[in-house]
């Protein structure tokens, strides 16, 4: 590690923890944590059993209300755990989390394996929320734009994908379902376990 990165580590190292009020709507739930040191997003867990079809999703309540300081904003994330080994996705990634919202979290999951049914059980970790010191704008509007080097280019305007390289909108290939558990249920046991 070089000197500047050693200075960059004490710098955090001797930022205090920035502290968010919650309030438990469950009162079993366990609050949010952070899986291991460094982790940028704290897990969120569903308060609900819940089963979801192929193609199917649901909003699925987290048991927390959260107070977040003026500037700061939270955003909730999939966990690439349950994205890599059953295909599920939160349908509005990242969800935001205004300052001012006092409600419950809640997560909008959607289950997008093609074959298996993925069981979701009370205190399942489900998702996880980033929290970040966020700028409020002010839009000043213009007649032109100033110039730039990627000017109007969008969506897949750099290449970089085979498909899009070929001309093709697909790669081809058909998504592979996870592990199973029984009665044919995406396995999130190993999740569970953290694994």
């Amino acid at each position: 590690m070089s000197r500047a990165d050693h200075a960059d580590h004490a710098d955090h190292a001797d930022r205090a923890d920035l502290e968010v009020l919650i309030r438990r709507v469950d009162p079993d739930v366990p609050l949010p944590a952070y899986a291991r040191p460094g982790d940028a997003g704290a897990d969120l867990r569903t308060t609900v059993d819940c089963e979801l079809a192929p193609g199917e999703r649901a909003v699925l309540p987290t048991g927390v209300s959260v107070a977040l300081p003026d500037g700061y904003a939270g955003f909730v994330h999939p966990r690439s755990g349950l994205a890599a080994r059953c295909g599920v996705a939160l349908v509005n990634a990242p969800g935001t989390i205004d300052a001012g919202y006092r409600g419950e979290i809640k997560v909008i999951v959607v289950n997008l394996d093609p074959r298996e049914t993925v069981r979701f059980e009370r205190f399942d970790r489900i998702a996880q929320l980033v929290v970040q010191q966020v700028e409020r704008v002010r839009f000043r509007q213009v007649a032109e734009l100033p110039d730039s080097a990627r000017a109007e280019g969008g969506f897949g305007s750099t290449g970089g994908h085979a498909g899009l390289d070929r001309g093709s909108g697909t790669s081809g290939q058909v998504a592979e379902g996870g592990p199973t558990g029984g009665n044919r249920y995406a396995s999130v046991v190993s999740d569970r376990e953290g694994q």
